[in-house]
């Protein structure tokens, strides 16, 4: 079975403000059921009646840490999708309230990749975030915000570590 076929028939729930990132979105996950919001009371309102796989959720623009919660609330896979909130602590607010991915829109071209290697985690009872660990870690996030990024919450990013290796 490719791994593409992974998606196949999973319901996505995609929410942004910019449209372009939906459609965009939306062209790129064809083999899934995507509904799409560009408010939050549109998310709130589709996440509270309707049963998803995924949800992938912009951080500005839609309040996407309050639909974080809604998400985890009803058990639904949560990817956090930015551009403008692109930053460590961001990056580590995700984590800590329960995201099971946090991706720059600059990578959004990857997107099936990525949603593929949250559900073979999941198929495997591992960390979601191991393989985007080692995709975006050093490779892209090293590059953004330096080597030392990860130094600014040394406790935090020691503890993630042994997390990852305890699941």
């Amino acid at each position: 079975m490719s791994d593409n076929r992974l998606l196949d028939g999973k319901k996505v729930l995609i929410v942004d403000d910019e449209p372009d990132v939906l459609d965009v979105l939306e062209e790129m996950l064809d083999m899934c059921d995507v509904s799409k919001a560009s408010t939050f009371e549109e998310a709130k309102e589709l996440l509270e009646k309707n049963d998803f796989d995924m949800a992938i959720l912009d951080i500005m623009g839609v309040d996407g840490y309050k639909l974080l919660h809604i998400a985890k609330h009803r058990k639904i896979t949560a990817v956090m999708l930015t551009a403008n909130a692109l930053s460590p602590d961001n990056l580590v607010k995700s984590i800590k309230e329960g995201a099971d991915s946090y991706l720059p829109k600059e990578e959004m071209s990857d997107i099936t990749t990525f949603l593929i290697d949250i559900l073979k985690s999941q198929e495997d009872e591992e960390s979601t975030w191991e393989p985007w660990h080692k995709r975006l870690s050093s490779s892209y996030f090293d590059k953004k915000w330096g080597a030392a990024w990860k130094d600014q919450d040394r406790e935090f990013w020691k503890k993630f570590k042994a997390d990852k290796k305890s699941r």
